[in-house]
């Protein structure tokens, strides 16, 4: 039976708890606000960080174009970004209970990007990758990728562990003490990267950077500048994507910046992805 004495101390603890709690909640800026910092890094966990406002975007789905996504799926990402000489690198952070980093037809991918106009103009282009004359240029990471860079061998044996393989005309016998004619060999058996696939292949840098006027308009970048990392944590993923500062970027002339997620497990990939619109960038 409850007294007057324990049902006031259960109140009290209840008003604590909840003041506990609001204490904890998390501040975020309406905008991304870039920060210089000491030094540019490629680790999420670098206290560099700390001294970053947070910015939290709400993700939305890609239903404007084919392949639409019509089920809603990661709900939001968090942002920071810092500055230092002439780069920027932007920290994202979002919840994904599964890590899909395996290539292959059947396969779906993590994956996230950055998106930013080409100019800094009063008329900026269309959110969702762009419109002809108005160029958006995106910093592109994928899981799949990072887990090349980070030691995982791409081959079939690496990939799949119970696959056999007979024979691969490369490893033939007489190549051995060829080396030049064995790196002949293994082109020949590499179509895509013979072709100049910079997508098939060994990677030094999980991150790809593209240009695009419109949907359906996504090409290579003429500039490799950008690069990343991901790392997982305990509920997602945190990566972190760098790249030169826009140009004419400043306290006096802030920008746009746009950010999408690909979740593996959700099927998404290309056109099929939860993205934002455009979002303030200010220089601090």
């Amino acid at each position: 039976m409850f007294t007057k004495k324990t049902i006031l101390i259960t109140l009290v603890a209840l008003f604590l708890q909840g003041a506990i709690s609001c204490s904890r909640a998390v501040v975020t800026t309406p905008d991304v606000q870039a920060v210089s910092a000491e030094r540019i890094t490629l680790d999420p966990n670098d206290k560099v960080w700390d001294a970053a406002p947070l910015h939290s975007s709400k993700l939305i789905l890609q239903d404007l174009v084919d392949p639409r996504l019509m089920e809603a799926s990661t709900q939001e990402v968090f942002v920071k970004a810092i500055t230092h000489g002439g780069e920027i690198a932007f920290r994202l952070e979002w919840a994904d209970a599964s890590q899909n980093d395996l290539p292959g037809p059947r396969e779906f991918v993590d994956a996230a990007a950055v998106q930013l106009p080409t100019k800094i103009e009063a008329s900026v282009p269309a959110p969702q990758m762009g419109e002809a004359g108005k160029n958006v240029e995106i910093s592109y990471w994928r899981a799949d990728w990072q887990a090349i860079v980070d030691g995982r061998a791409d081959e079939i044996a690496a990939l799949h562990p119970n696959a056999t393989v007979d024979h691969y005309p490369f490893q033939a016998k007489p190549l051995e003490n060829d080396p030049n004619a064995k790196a002949s060999a293994e082109m020949r058996y590499a179509p895509a990267r013979k072709l100049g696939n910079n997508r098939s292949g060994p990677r030094e840098n999980p991150v790809e950077d593209l240009i695009a006027a419109g949907p359906g308009t996504l090409s290579p970048g003429p500039n490799a500048w950008s690069k990343g990392k991901g790392v997982r944590t305990g509920n997602g993923w945190a990566i972190v994507l760098t790249r030169p500062i826009p140009e004419g970027f400043s306290q006096a002339s802030p920008t746009q910046v746009a950010f999408a997620v690909w979740e593996g497990t959700h099927q998404e990939a290309g056109a099929r992805k939860m993205r934002t619109g455009w979002v303030q960038m200010l220089q601090k």
